[in-house]
């Protein structure tokens, strides 16, 4: 009797560099684990919704119109993406200057231990990748 030498078959795997890519999260597919969850993450959303509906009860159409205009305006400018921005111009037009939050002093990107690549970084936002 004599045996056949029998080799596994070649699986294919699909590998993608952690450079071009980022680590896939977990946290992203899951849902809420707190009722206060979603609506935490929707405040901005829903304070800009109340904002723009009050604006327009008493100034009429063209101050809302105009605000959200000003906002993509300030969108637009932007720093390189391997440099931190802290997006003061949209923190006065909002409000949101005058107030400290959580989010200003706890996990503050500015003084993040890890910093990316920059090139690859700007090959990613100018579509080279």
């Amino acid at each position: 009797m004599q045996l056949k030498k029998t080799y596994p078959k070649k699986l294919e795997v699909n590998v993608l560099s952690t450079y071009s890519s980022s680590f896939t999260s977990v946290k992203n597919e899951l849902l809420p684990s707190h009722p206060l969850e979603l609506t935490e993450k929707n405040f901005q959303l829903n304070q800009d919704k109340t904002n723009f509906a009050t604006l327009r009860n008493i100034q009429g159409i063209h101050a809302p119109l105009k605000l959200q205009m000003e906002f993509r305006a300030v969108k637009q400018v932007q720093r390189l993406p391997f440099l931190h921005s802290s997006n003061m111009a949209m923190d006065i037009l909002r409000g949101n200057d005058e107030c400290i939050g959580f989010e200003d002093i706890l996990n503050d990107p500015s003084q993040s231990e890890v910093m990316g690549e920059p090139h690859m970084m700007m090959e990613h936002k100018l579509g080279l990748l």
